[in-house]
C-alpha cells in the first residue's frame, strides 16, 4: 500500500473506524443490559439466581454469544473486529495494521464505548446507576489492584497469543471468533471476581467516564496493553516471522 495522507486515510477507511466504534458499542450495550439484569438487586433474574457464580456463568455465556455475533458479522469481518485498543496495538506490532489506522481504530473504540454507556445511562436509568451496577464499571476484587493487574495481564496475554496463532493457521482461522468468544465466556465466569474482567482499556474508560470512577484505572490501561504487546513479541520470536494472512482494515479492492 502506498503512503496515504491523513485525509486520504480517513476518506478511505472511515467506514472501518465506524465499524470498530459500532462493535465496541454493541459489546458495551449488551454488557450493560446483562449486568443490570443479573446484578441489580430488584431484578427478577438476580433474585432467581442468588449464586454469584451462577450469574457470572450466565453473563459469560451471554457475552460470549454477543462477541461471536460481532466478530462474524459483515462489519466485524470487514474491520477485523478488534474492538479493543490492546488487540489493535498488538496487531500493529505484528504488521497487520498501519500506525495511522491503529490510531484511528483506538479513537473509534473509545468513542464507541463512551457513547454506548451514555446511551445506556439514559435508556436503563436508575438501575444502571445503582451502586451495585454503577455503569458496569470494572474494579479490582477484594485482593486489591496488584492482584487485578496480574489477573488482567494473564488473561490478556493468553487471549492475544491464542488469537495470533488462530488467525495465522489455515485450519483455525475461521474458528477465531468462536475461540475468542469461548475464552471471554470462561474469563467472565471465573476471572471477574479478581479484576472485574476488562481486557480492554476503552471498555473500562467508557464506564469510568460515566460513573466518574477513576480508582485503579491504571490497572486496566497498563496490564492489557503490556500483555498483548508481549504476546505479539513472543509470537514473532517463536515463529521468526511476521504473520501472514489478512491485514486490517480490508480495502474494498481486497474484500
Amino acid at each position: 500500500m502506498t503512503d496515504l495522507t491523513v485525509r486520504e486515510t480517513l476518506e478511505r477507511h472511515w467506514p472501518d473506524y465506524l465499524k470498530e466504534a459500532w462493535g465496541l458499542a454493541m459489546f458495551m450495550t449488551f454488557a450493560s443490559i446483562f449486568t443490570t439484569l443479573l446484578e441489580y438487586p430488584h431484578s427478577p433474574i438476580h433474585q432467581a439466581l442468588p449464586s454469584q457464580h451462577a450469574r457470572l456463568a450466565v453473563l459469560g455465556l451471554g457475552m460470549g454469544i454477543v462477541l461471536a455475533g460481532i466478530v462474524y458479522s459483515p462489519w466485524g469481518q470487514k474491520s477485523g473486529a478488534h474492538i479493543n485498543p490492546a488487540v489493535t496495538w498488538a496487531f500493529f506490532r505484528v504488521g497487520k495494521i498501519t500506525l495511522r489506522d491503529a490510531l484511528f481504530y483506538t479513537l473509534a473504540q473509545f468513542a464507541g464505548a463512551i457513547a454506548a454507556v451514555q446511551l445506556m445511562r439514559v435508556l436503563i436509568g436508575s438501575p444502571y446507576r445503582h451502586s451495585t451496577i454503577n455503569h458496569a464499571v470494572t474494579r479490582p476484587g477484594p485482593e486489591g489492584a496488584w492482584v487485578a493487574f496480574g489477573a488482567e495481564f494473564v488473561i490478556s496475554f493468553v487471549l492475544m497469543y491464542v488469537v495470533l496463532i488462530a488467525v495465522n493457521n489455515a485450519r483455525l482461522e475461521k474458528w477465531t471468533g468462536a475461540i475468542v468468544a469461548s475464552l471471554i465466556a470462561v474469563y467472565l465466569a471465573i476471572e471477574t471476581p479478581y479484576s472485574g474482567m476488562s481486557l480492554n482499556p476503552a471498555r473500562t474508560f467508557g464506564s469510568a467516564f460515566a460513573a466518574q470512577y477513576w480508582s485503579s484505572l491504571w490497572v486496566y490501561f497498563t496490564a492489557p496493553m503490556i500483555a498483548t504487546w508481549l504476546a505479539a513479541e513472543l509470537y514473532l520470536r517463536v515463529h521468526d516471522s511476521h504473520p501472514s494472512g489478512v491485514n486490517y482494515p480490508v480495502d474494498k479492492a481486497e474484500a
